[in-house]
């Protein structure tokens, strides 16, 4: 069975609904988990999304800041949300896939969003990097994010940490940046290495080929300048990296009409 599944933050679902939609017919993955959806729960636009065919939802929303989703063709056996550093954020959510949706083996997908942390890389005059550096480090930790054996996991997400020297436009310019400092680098690499993951991205792209997911609304000429970082990722379990049979940067969707500064992600798994 072939399944096909995008990460994507979207810097708000209602403001942008009509581009996923466009999104959603022309690549018709088989799950999409969306970040920064900017929206409560009681008015998601469901209704929407179930004419387009995704009926099983599992969502984590909140007014005007952050937010996760889960929105499936395939329907859920489960789903759940992890809370980290003692805030009810809403940044993650996972969801299980089997055998309703047709998979002998179960499949959890755990879909987050990881604190931006602000513009100042130091936690002691700056709460949002702190908070960035506490959560990386509940992730390394959390039980919930470990990959045990044969289990068949998949964890995405904005993951907003461009951890390798080829993730960046200039690793040289950006050491001194959030997103690409040293320390974020080495504790949202320790929670991979930890939790057992494998970086399905880099397993198919490997450096020093430049990989980039977002590009900022600052640059007027974004396609030209081309500074991009890589704060989009996919890890697989180990029992899922022989599965893992394609991945698609949709970078063409940053000039779409009032785009996100991400851009979709899509991994094709034969599972």
């Amino acid at each position: 069975m072939r399944l096909t599944i995008t990460t994507w933050n979207i810097n708000s679902v209602r403001l942008r609904i009509d581009s996923v939609a466009r999104f959603m017919k022309a690549v018709r993955p088989d799950v999409l988990c969306l970040q920064e959806t900017k929206c409560p729960d009681d008015r998601f636009p469901l209704k929407r999304f179930k004419r387009l065919g995704y009926e099983h939802v599992a969502l984590n929303g909140q007014k005007g800041y952050h937010g996760v989703v889960v929105l499936s063709r395939l329907p859920f056996e489960s789903f759940n949300i992890q809370s980290f550093c003692g805030k009810a954020d809403c940044r993650h959510i996972s969801a299980v896939l089997g055998e309703r949706a047709g998979l002998r083996d179960p499949i959890t997908l755990h879909n987050l969003y990881v604190p931006a942390g602000g513009d100042v890389p130091d936690p002691a005059v700056n709460s949002k990097f702190a908070h960035k550096l506490a959560f990386l480090d509940e992730m390394r930790v959390c039980a919930a994010l470990r990959c045990h054996d044969s289990n068949r996991m998949i964890l995405l997400g904005d993951l907003n940490v461009a951890p390798l020297e080829h993730d960046v436009w200039s690793h040289k310019q950006m050491l001194r940046v959030v997103s690409h400092t040293p320390v974020e680098c080495e504790k949202l690499v320790a929670a991979q290495k930890d939790g057992g993951w494998v970086d399905a991205m880099r397993m198919l792209v490997p450096e020093p080929t430049k990989l980039y997911t977002w590009w900022s609304y600052r640059s007027l000429d974004w396609r030209t300048a081309d500074k991009g970082r890589r704060l989009d990722h996919i890890w697989v379990a180990p029992a899922l990296a022989d599965r893992v049979s394609g991945m698609r940067v949709f970078k063409h969707w940053r000039g779409s009409s009032r785009p996100s500064d991400h851009v979709p992600v899509t991994a094709t798994l034969e599972v």
